[in-house]
């Protein structure tokens, strides 16, 4: 509604001046302001909407009921359904297994869920979610991810890895008989036929001795590492200190002949895994150190065990010849092992081990090391 009004000023003279203006009401205004207000919000509705059209990744918006409210163009592919099929159903429609992975500290939620299709067929969703908290249609923002392929190969690669690990067993299995059968007559053979073989015959039975030792140690560490990781393990709250004692008072002959000083620490906390496999972790770290760390001055292996917000933290480290770059990364590969002169030679999965032990039970394994400096070999376990 438009009024008219009249005002009056003087001019020099002391004249009555006539002004004639016109306001409006404010009823009108306000209605004015609301329709300008309206058309902000939908133009940067409509703006927002055309920049998510543009984007290569789905995304879609969820009221406060569930109900799905936006889908962007990118959506259509992977929901095999036109927007028009998936706006005004409930997402939980759309959906199974859903598995929740975490919230953030912002607020944004992340996880999987099952998408089912038209077709029958299942897709594995990975999503993060924003509240809206101020917008007209409250709900959530979805980000979705299509992770099915990478789903499927990591299905593949633990079959494979499943029937690898069954062939290894069956084959350290088998492997074992004879093995017996050849330590043992080699053992009969140096008794009783010693002397006629002579110096050089028993020379060679050595030899035979010492190969079926080391595939004895090869085929036990092969077992060890198929078992990594399958039925049976029970993860617990673990003293790392009883551990390290243990294997101290194991490696005691052998520390005492090398003049090396194992050096545990003294109230290390408790750490979640397996008994047994943080000593296999324990024992394999330790022994590549006595194995790997050459003559020094005061040798010593130090353990320690080191607490974060996320993690629990395993170092052990020598005072020895240390690691080369180039050996860091192959260091951790099956059957991988590091030649030194004087220095033992082990089988090459003892590291293997390690990193295995450490991947299963969620953490990662890794050195730092300077050559001449020694090496510190790192593993880090999640806290639970």
């Amino acid at each position: 509604m438009i009024s008219i009004g009249v005002g009056h000023l003087l001019d020099e003279s002391g004249s009555n001046l006539a002004l004639l203006g016109t306001t409006r009401s404010k009823k009108h205004t306000g209605a004015l302001e609301a329709k300008r207000g309206d058309d902000a919000r939908q133009r940067r509705l409509e703006l927002s909407e055309a920049i998510l059209d543009a984007a290569p990744d789905p995304v879609a918006a969820i009221g406060r009921d569930g109900r799905v409210r936006y889908v962007n163009a990118a959506c259509g592919p992977l929901l095999e359904r036109a927007s028009a099929e998936v706006i005004g159903r409930h997402f939980s429609e759309l959906i199974s297994n859903h598995q929740p992975d975490a919230d953030s500290s912002d607020g944004v939620r992340c996880g999987h869920v099952e998408l089912r299709l038209p077709s029958g067929e299942t897709r594995w969703i990975a999503y993060s979610t924003k509240q809206l908290e101020d917008s007209p249609i409250g709900g959530a923002v979805a980000y979705l991810r299509d992770e099915t392929e990478r789903r499927h190969n990591e299905l593949r690669l633990s079959r494979q890895n499943d029937e690898l690990e069954q062939t290894v067993r069956a084959l350290a299995h088998d492997l074992r008989s004879p093995l017996v059968s050849v330590l043992g007559f080699s053992r009969l053979l140096r008794e009783e036929f010693g002397a006629p073989l002579g110096e050089r015959g028993t020379h060679f039975l050595e030899r035979i001795t010492e190969a079926g030792r080391t595939m004895e140690s090869l085929i036990r560490d092969l077992l060890d590492f198929a078992r990594i990781g399958h039925a049976g393990e029970q993860r617990e709250l673990v003293d790392p200190r009883e551990v390290l004692l243990q294997l101290r008072g194991e490696l005691k002959p052998r520390l005492e002949q090398s003049g090396i000083e194992l050096i545990v620490p003294e109230d290390p906390p408790l750490l979640c895994c397996d008994r047994t496999r943080l000593y296999q972790l324990f024992s394999n770290l330790v022994g590549n150190a006595l194995d790997h760390m050459g003559p020094c001055e005061k040798p010593e292996v130090r353990v320690d065990v080191r607490e974060t917000s996320e993690w629990h933290q395993i170092v052990v480290c020598d005072n020895g010849r240390g690691v080369a770059p180039t050996e860091r990364e192959r260091i951790f590969e099956m059957f991988h092992s590091v030649a030194h002169p004087g220095g033992r030679k082990g089988t090459g999965i003892g590291l293997a081990i390690v990193k295995k032990i450490a991947e299963r039970h969620g953490g990662r394994a890794f050195v730092e090391s300077t050559p001449g400096s020694g090496a510190a070999f790192h593993v880090l376990l999640p806290r639970s």
